[in-house]
């Protein structure tokens, strides 16, 4: 890229920077000792503040970079994502939203040792948090540094580490002085951003096409070199058994792993009431909604106008589509109109990933402290709220840390792909423990340290010996071969066996399960009485 497109996408780009660290320095300022105020903003968010802030937390570099670029490459088979990110929301619209904000006070753990042993539940619900937080964060990692290596020109792996670094520092900053509250903001002007990007593009696509969506979907498909098989399932999942067993597995990550997001899960505890909470998913419907209709368009579009053997040039695993789809729509790399719409693009792709990172380091470091921290400390008094706060603004650093590294490792894979894996660890072991909790009488102590620890271990495990890290050219490691599960998303097998391992702890436990605190969870979540 030109000198014109880098100076350009910089100067945006720290405006952003910017405008999200004076709102952390004016957040800062306000009382920040209470964690109340540090990891639910105070509850003092609207409906439609936390609606535009859940979108802005969901609508990731996954979303933006990862979605567009799977259907430049692969055409229908890339609309699964778009179409499992969205359906989601209708679980948790119906089975979480409400009912875990009447139950918690500001993560997973607290809705679930609501009725438990609170000590084996915290440390196993907030060991997943973390893991499945750590992984979402993998994925911002990579989308940003394949940005940069688009926007630098490709200048080498030394450029994607230092922006890497750079993205890490400043989530830690974000998190560290300005809690919720700053966290919340920033989501808020990120979706903003990120809506009128995607809509400008769009417009761009089909003003290219007058409007005619026939034309865009066949002349991607006659760029693609595939016909009319780009545009019919099977291209990605439909080669052999073992495919579409992926198809089905990725599907059922997509769908289910939504409900158990730690970083999704947090923004119900930043409003005042359930039926906020409940509205606030009804705003953050429509909102992405309308941004995964749009992906469809800059997808094939990128098909059509790039090409998809362009974007693979670019990038292998198509996270900077979009970028080159600005490129072509302003005008071409040496014109004015090109080098002003990149730069806006990806200026919007780092802010994105800068507040998607932000949300879930908070959400993780929260786990950290409010959960573990909390429950390896014998004697759990209310005064130490301040001492769990500045735990979780230590923890904040070494989660950053690890996902840096992790960031670094996986720098190749595509984005929406990496989202995945997060989402099938978070349905297989956050999900049956909270829907084991909420609706299931005699669920117990080991039934819920089971559920979660017979859905993450698997999880992980499975995609240790899977095609992610070995044995194939686009592994982690391609130089070795231990792959001895062939699915590259886990969550056919991991899912289940986090509901059936949830099952059988409680079968199995010497525990009575106590009906007076079930009965008082079950009003409690119902009626929001006694909700904090």
């Amino acid at each position: 890229m030109t000198g014109q497109h880098q100076s350009l996408a910089l100067l945006l780009f720290s405006g952003f920077v910017a405008v999200t660290l004076g709102i952390t320095t004016w957040v800062s300022r306000r009382r920040q000792g209470s964690a109340e105020e540090f990891y639910a903003g105070g509850r003092l968010f609207s409906p439609m503040e936390n609606g535009f802030a859940i979108a802005g937390d969901y609508m990731s570099a996954a979303s933006f970079l990862g979605i567009s670029g799977l259907i430049a490459l692969f055409g229908y088979d890339g609309l699964l994502y778009a179409v499992g990110f969205l359906v989601a929301w209708l679980l948790v619209l119906f089975l979480v939203a409400e009912l875990v904000r009447n139950c918690g006070r500001f993560t997973l753990a607290d809705v679930v040792a609501a009725r438990m042993s609170e000590r084996p539940v915290r440390i196993a619900a907030g060991t997943a948090s973390v893991t499945v937080s750590v992984l979402y964060l993998v994925a911002q990692m990579v989308g940003a540094g394949s940005l940069v290596a688009l926007l630098l020109g490709r200048t080498g792996a030394a450029a994607q580490m230092w922006t890497v670094i750079g993205v890490g520092a400043l989530m830690v900053v974000y998190v560290s002085l300005g809690g919720m509250r700053a966290t919340t903001w920033i989501q808020i002007v990120k979706a903003v951003l990120l809506l009128g990007g995607t809509i400008a593009l769009t417009v761009l696509v089909l003003l290219r096409f007058h409007g005619d969506l026939d034309r865009l979907l066949l002349t991607a498909a006659e760029r693609s070199g595939q016909g009319e098989a780009f545009l019919a399932p099977g291209l990605k999942y439909g080669g052999d058994w073992t495919a579409r067993f992926d198809f089905i597995s990725l599907g059922l990550a997509l769908v289910l792993g939504t409900g158990g997001l730690p970083h999704i899960l947090s923004r119900f505890y930043t409003v005042p009431t359930a039926r906020a909470a409940r509205r606030s998913v009804v705003w953050s419907i429509g909102l992405i909604g309308g941004f995964y209709l749009m992906t469809f368009v800059l997808g094939f579009g990128a098909a059509a106008i790039v090409g998809p053997q362009a974007v693979r040039d670019s990038n292998a695993a198509g996270n900077t589509a979009v970028p080159l789809l600005a490129l072509d729509l302003g005008g071409g790399a040496d014109s004015t109109g090109g080098t002003v719409l990149f730069a806006i693009v990806a200026a919007v792709a780092f802010a994105t990933i800068l507040a998607v990172v932000a949300g879930i380091t908070l959400a993780s470091s929260a786990s950290v402290a409010h959960d573990l921290y909390a429950s390896l400390r014998r004697g759990r008094e209310r005064g130490k709220a301040r001492s769990e706060v500045a735990v979780a603004r230590v923890a904040a650093i070494g989660i950053g840390v690890v996902a840096i590294g992790l960031g670094l490792l996986a720098r190749d894979l595509n984005v929406a792909f990496l989202v995945g894996l997060a989402f099938a660890v978070a349905a297989s072991a956050n999900l049956p423990v909270l829907l084991y909790s909420l609706f299931w009488r005699g669920f117990t102590t080991r039934g819920a340290v089971w559920a979660v620890y017979g859905g993450l271990v698997p999880a992980l495990v499975l995609v240790v010996l899977s095609p992610v890290v070995s044995g194939s050219p686009g592994s982690l490691f391609p130089g070795i071969d231990f792959q001895y599960f062939s699915l590259e998303n886990p969550g056919i097998v991991s899912i289940p066996l986090g509901f059936l391992a949830g099952w059988l702890g409680t079968v199995t436990s010497d525990e009575v399960p106590d009906e007076a605190k079930y009965a008082e969870t079950e009003v409690r979540s119902l009626t929001g009485a006694g909700a904090a």
